[in-house]
């Protein structure tokens, strides 16, 4: 696909008449801007490589969409529930360590969490991360604080839970994230609340793989 890709590449710069042909940066390689950005990274490059296998974590791809979603939007408050091993929590932290927020993220599993926490640790983002092991359906009834955007990976069903108790907090102009939108995922309930709801507008990203959906709260 990459020859093809630089082959009508290279025709096109030649009937244009330029005679420098440029080699465009390959998708999925995110370029550090700072040392510390450089380390958050080789630890991401790591998990992709070891860790990945059953722990759901989200594609490269999507990950790269939470980061830039979050640093676009100046988030200072994400909540994610579904820490797993902290793959999408440290994307989230690439942008908040620029922007100056914090993640609090919700796990059930105590192995996952304890392995989320030393991948937290080891990219140098655990300050800004507060980890809540438990039930997510009780936990998340404890926060009062507003948030800017909300990341939903767990179960899927219970996503309109979350929505119902999490979408008070959410400021205007706020970001409600779930990942699994593919019809063969998605839960049809979640899925109209956010499209039925005059206050919410919402589209759906990446779709050909598991697909994301992003909710923005009407100012």
């Amino acid at each position: 696909m990459l020859k093809k890709t630089l082959l009508v590449f290279s025709v096109l710069m030649i009937v244009s008449g330029c005679s420098t042909i440029i080699t465009p940066v390959r998708a999925g390689e995110p370029l550090p801007s700072s040392e510390e950005e450089k380390k958050i990274l080789a630890v991401l490059d790591d998990m992709d490589k070891k860790q990945r296998p059953g722990m759901m974590n989200v594609p490269v791809e999507d990950g790269r969409l939470l980061r830039l979603l979050t640093e676009a939007a100046n988030a200072k408050h994400v909540v994610e529930i579904g820490t797993s091993n902290g793959y999408s929590g440290i994307w989230f932290c690439l942008a908040l360590h620029k922007t100056g927020g914090t993640l609090t993220t919700y796990e059930i599993d105590a192995a996952r969490a304890a392995l989320a926490r030393e991948n937290f640790r080891r990219a140098g983002v655990d300050k800004i991360v507060t980890l809540i092991e438990g039930d997510a359906h009780e936990q998340v009834t404890k926060l009062k604080d507003p948030i800017d955007m909300v990341f939903l990976d767990a179960d899927k069903t219970g996503y309109i839970d979350y929505l119902n108790k999490l979408l008070p907090l959410v400021r205007p102009g706020g970001l409600i994230i779930a990942h699994n939108m593919n019809p063969r995922m998605a839960d049809p309930i979640y899925i109209k609340a956010i499209t039925s709801d005059p206050r919410l507008e919402t589209i759906f990203l990446n779709m050909q793989a598991a697909g994301v959906g992003v909710t923005l709260r009407k100012r």
